[in-house]
């Protein structure tokens, strides 16, 4: 349930109004934008009487909410969410930012690759240190020291690090070093111990669909994070798994509108695992940001074919230029003001 305040209350009436929900039992959200201020009343409302809270003079109206996530809810939250991943980087509300980086973490070329990336334009350094792969024989990752090698290049370069966890006890190595923003990849979509345990920080979180996630599942995903205290929450639209072999996954672009209409929070798009094959993923880049995407991740390689996980979907850092240089000619397109006939 939600409650529009009117205009002219007061903070302190606000105030008030806020304890008073919350002395019979209810969590509260308070979202205050620039046009009005909605209350989130969270909790079982049947036992609220909506006709009680109009009747209050600082009530404009009440609305009830059907949908099982409350915080993720735009209803709850109308004004998009922005969240701040650390050097300056803001990413939702008109703040269009690109993920760029390798698949893994291998070593020294980190740095160089990391560079073209910050080159061509890319904002963010992604790399995966621990890397959850379906045979059990294949890399796994450099570990806690892929997280050094991170941090080390994000710091020389002043970019925030956007890096997988995995496991919920090793959330506190990742705060320990610092990382920017903990992705949870589509594999640990619905494993909500670990969504759980992100949400009791404060880090930002690249939330992955699962690979067989309906929209509504990713958002309930989100909500446990949010559930938590943990409201820096980003959503990433990264393919599923459809009756279709030609591509890695099945590319949703029309989730991106979808999940913006649903919630406030920022989504991303992730071409390279959406579509698995190099050829495929500047066009499916293109189309995200058409689309209304808020940001995009991209892997990048010095020399794919010799890479440790998923060279076949890298761009080399002379093709993640081009599409740098062609994304922002298609953003200039997506967020021009023009005029109706």
């Amino acid at each position: 349930m939600i409650a529009v305040v009117r205009e002219t209350a007061s903070a302190e009436q606000l105030d008030q109004f806020v304890r008073w929900i919350e002395d019979r039992g209810f969590r509260t959200n308070v979202s205050q934008g620039a046009n009005e201020t909605i209350v989130g009343i969270i909790g079982d409302t049947t036992q609220i009487d909506p006709f009680l809270l109009e009747s209050m003079d600082i009530v404009d109206r009440v609305q009830r909410v059907s949908e099982p996530f409350k915080l993720a809810n735009r209803k709850f939250h109308p004004e998009d969410t922005v969240v701040d991943c650390g050097h300056g980087v803001l990413v939702g509300g008109g703040h269009f930012q690109v993920i760029a980086g390798p698949c893994s973490v291998e070593g020294d070329n980190l740095i160089g690759i990391a560079r073209a990336c910050k080159e061509a334009g890319a904002t963010m350094l992604r790399g995966g240190a621990y890397k959850p792969r379906t045979s059990p024989y294949a890399y796994q990752g450099m570990g806690e020291r892929g997280l050094d090698l991170l941090m080390e290049a994000g710091a020389e370069l002043d970019m925030p690090v956007v890096t997988e966890i995995m496991d919920p006890r090793d959330v506190g190595a990742f705060l320990d070093r610092g990382v920017d923003v903990l992705q949870v990849g589509a594999r640990n979509a619905q494993n909500f111990t670990l969504l759980k345990e992100v949400g009791k920080t404060q880090v930002p979180v690249l939330l992955k669909r699962g690979m067989s996630e309906t929209i509504d599942e990713l958002v309930m995903g989100a909500e446990y994070i949010m559930s938590e205290g943990n409201l820096n929450v980003m959503l990433c639209e990264r393919g599923i798994r459809t009756f279709e072999t030609r591509t890695r996954n099945t590319f949703d672009v029309n989730a991106i509108p979808v999940l913006h209409h649903l919630t406030h929070l920022p989504v991303i798009g992730d071409p390279s695992h959406a579509t698995g094959y190099t050829r495929y993923v500047r066009p499916a880049a293109y189309a995200a940001c058409a689309a209304g995407a808020d940001g995009l991740e991209i892997e990048v390689h010095d020399c794919p074919s010799k890479a440790w996980s998923d060279g076949a979907q890298a761009l080399t850092p002379s093709q993640f230029a081009d599409a740098m240089r062609r994304l922002a000619l298609i953003r200039e397109a997506v967020t021009a003001d023009v005029e109706e006939a």
